[in-house]
C-alpha cells in the first residue's frame, strides 16, 4: 500500500515501562481506570468466576494443543517473546496452537494468562500479520481485559437464567449491552497494542482485512476496504441506522471494516508515532490516573465520533446521547469535588 512501510525486526522499537493507557481507546480506558480503582474488584471477580478455572483451562490446552517453544512453532514462540519485550511484560505468556479450522486467537487467564492461536489463523496469515495478532493478544493481557471480561460472561449467563422474569431480564440485558459496547472498544485498544508490537501498519491492516475476506489477498485492496467503511458509516436512511445498531446486539467484536478504519485513523492521527518516539504514559503512574479525566476523555471521544459520523440515525440520537454524556460528567465532577 502506498505511504506505508514495513519495520524490519532489527529496528523494532521497545517501549519500556509503557502503560496500557498509551494505546487504550478512551471508552475502554475510562472503564478500566474506574474498575482498577475499586479495592478488591479483581478478587471478587475471580471468586465469582466459579466454573471459569484458569488452571483447568490451561490443563486442557496442555493436553489437547501444542505449546510453542524452541522446538515447537519456534517462529510463533519468538513472536510472543518479542511482543512481551516491546510492551515490557515481566514474562512472556505461553502460546498454544489449537487445531481448529476457524481463524481465531484469544488470551485466557487472570494470574498467569496464556494465548491460544488456532491452526485456521496460522494458515490464513503471513508472518508479519501473525505478529500483529500475537501483539493484539499480548495487549489484552497488559490491559487486564481477561479479568474484566469475566463480568460480562457472568452477567450474560445470569441474564439467560432469569429470562423468565421480564423486569429482571430487561435490567440485566441493559447492563450486558453496555458491557458489550466496552468489549468492542477493548478490541480497538488491542488492535492498537498489536500495531505497537508489530510496528508494521501494512501488515496490521492486511490481517484485519483477511479476517473478513480470507486468504485471497490479491483480490482485495485496503483503500477499497476503507471505502466500504465510509459507505457503512454513511449508508442509507434512518432504517439502515437502526439496523446497524440492532446488528451489534450480542456481539463482542467490532465489524471488520470498523476495525480497519479505526486503526488506520489512529495511526494517521499521529498517536502511533508519538508512542514510538517514547512519549507515552508509564505503568508506574497508573495509580495516579484520575477517573474524572478518563471519563471526560471518553465523552470527548464519543462526541468526536458522533460529529464525524454521517449516519442519519446517529444525527437523530446525538442530542439524547449528548445529554446523557453531560449528565455523566456532572456526576463524576460532583464526586471529584468531594474528594478534593
Amino acid at each position: 500500500m502506498p505511504g506505508m512501510t514495513t519495520t524490519p525486526d532489527r529496528t523494532r522499537v521497545p517501549l519500556p515501562g509503557i502503560s496500557s493507557r498509551a494505546y487504550e481507546h478512551p471508552a475502554d480506558r475510562s472503564a478500566l481506570v474506574a474498575m482498577r480503582s475499586l479495592s478488591g474488584f479483581d478478587t471478587v471477580l475471580k471468586q465469582m468466576s466459579g466454573l471459569i478455572s484458569e488452571r483447568r483451562l490451561r490443563l486442557i490446552r496442555l493436553a489437547s494443543a501444542v505449546r510453542t517453544g524452541d522446538t515447537q512453532f519456534r517462529a510463533l514462540h519468538d513472536m510472543g517473546r518479542d511482543s512481551a519485550y516491546i510492551l515490557d511484560l515481566p514474562r512472556a505468556p505461553e502460546i498454544y496452537v489449537q487445531q481448529d479450522p476457524k481463524a481465531n486467537a484469544m488470551a485466557i487467564g487472570f494470574d498467569d494468562p496464556f494465548i491460544v492461536i488456532t491452526t485456521g489463523l496460522l494458515d490464513l496469515l503471513d508472518e508479519e500479520e501473525l505478529r500483529f495478532v500475537v501483539g493484539h493478544e499480548t495487549a489484552h493481557i497488559l490491559s487486564g481485559h481477561a479479568v474484566y471480561r469475566t463480568m460480562l460472561l457472568i452477567l450474560t449467563r445470569l441474564a439467560s437464567r432469569v429470562a423468565w422474569i421480564p423486569l429482571g431480564y430487561i435490567g440485566l440485558r441493559a447492563i450486558v449491552a453496555g458491557l458489550e459496547e466496552w468489549f468492542r472498544k477493548s478490541e480497538l485498544s488491542a488492535d492498537r497494542g498489536g500495531l505497537l508490537c508489530g510496528q508494521d501498519p501494512d501488515a496490521a491492516l492486511r490481517a484485519l482485512m483477511k479476517l473478513a475476506g480470507g486468504s485471497r489477498l490479491h483480490e482485495m485492496n485496503v483503500e477499497a476496504f476503507l471505502d466500504q467503511a465510509r459507505e457503512y458509516d454513511t449508508a442509507g436512511d434512518l432504517r439502515d441506522g437502526v439496523l446497524k445498531v440492532l446488528n451489534l446486539l450480542g456481539t463482542t467484536h467490532p465489524f471488520a471494516v470498523v476495525r480497519v478504519a479505526e486503526l488506520d485513523k489512529w495511526r494517521r492521527s499521529g498517536a502511533y508515532d508519538v508512542v514510538l518516539a517514547g512519549d507515552y504514559p508509564r505503568r508506574a503512574d497508573d495509580a495516579h490516573a484520575k477517573i474524572t479525566e478518563e471519563v471526560k476523555a471518553a465523552a470527548d471521544s464519543y462526541r468526536e465520533s458522533w460529529s464525524q459520523s454521517q449516519d442519519p440515525f446517529i444525527g437523530v440520537l446525538r442530542d439524547v446521547a449528548e445529554g446523557a454524556v453531560n449528565a455523566g460528567e456532572r456526576i463524576f465532577n460532583r464526586f471529584a469535588r468531594r474528594d478534593n
